[in-house]
């Protein structure tokens, strides 16, 4: 009985997640814990399960309704992100060492690579390494390890660090959740301590991010201009961004 009666609530509650959404077009996770009265984890389970049911779409901190064009979106952004996913593999050569950080744009980058031999890959995303494992060209994975961060469904914290600094890589494929253009990469994420660590033990640096993700800035600078040298993005990106962040001294490359 009291497995059902939790299936009820948990149903309930969900249900009144939805009208919620109805009536306000977002919540956020602060907002459904004090409502409800329960914990961070219950939530973003909820969460978790009616996006799954395509109801709703996840955003940092909380989420919000389905948009109407969001499959139009969602096919654009494949095609970006494949795109760019593209011109980065081009620049990776045999046995090169490399890290992907987590990300999904970073992620479409490992398909890309199953014509390369004697790769060596590090990286502290599970996905990313699952994918890897699924290459016929096999090549050397290594992870971070450290502590699990649910917000970037990735590794992140002191042992990590340290286990990078044991290595050095050819280059570093990071992405980002925004562009500053005066400043450099922002995350919502303030656990940037890695990032930086990846910059540090990797000669070239490349950022794989969305043109639709420039001039949108986050709380937290994760690498400044100075760590960045090249940068990959989509054919929507404008004259004046490209010409702006290249004189800056990064590289601007644009997939189309």
């Amino acid at each position: 009985m009291k497995r059902n009666f939790n299936q009820r609530n948990t149903q309930q509650r969900r249900q009144q997640i939805m009208q919620l959404l109805q009536q306000q077009g977002e919540v956020t996770v602060e907002q459904l814990v004090q409502l409800f009265d329960t914990s961070e984890v219950t939530i973003r389970k909820d969460l978790t399960a009616l996006e799954n049911n395509g109801f709703l779409l996840r955003r940092y901190g909380g989420a919000i309704l389905m948009p109407q064009d969001i499959f139009e979106q969602e096919e654009l952004l494949s095609k970006q992100k494949l795109a760019i996913a593209k011109i980065a593999a081009e620049r990776i050569r045999e046995h090169n060492r490399i890290i992907v950080d987590s990300g999904s744009t970073t992620a479409a980058l490992i398909k890309q690579l199953d014509g390369k031999q004697g790769l060596v890959v590090m990286t502290n995303s599970l996905s990313v390494a699952t994918e890897l494992r699924a290459l016929e060209n096999e090549p050397t994975l290594l992870m971070t390890g450290g502590t699990w961060d649910t917000h970037s469904e990735s590794f992140q914290g002191k042992v990590a660090e340290q286990v990078l600094r044991s290595y050095d890589f050819d280059q570093l494929f990071i992405g980002a959740d925004g562009i500053d253009l005066e400043r450099g990469t922002t995350t919502f994420n303030e656990l940037i301590g890695l990032s930086q660590v990846m910059a540090d033990v990797s000669r070239e640096v490349i950022v794989m991010v969305e043109s639709q993700k420039i001039g949108r800035r986050m709380p937290n600078l994760e690498l400044t201009w100075a760590q960045i040298d090249v940068l990959i993005t989509d054919n929507q990106i404008s004259t004046q961004d490209k010409q702006f962040i290249e004189n800056l001294g990064v590289q601007v490359i644009v997939a189309e």
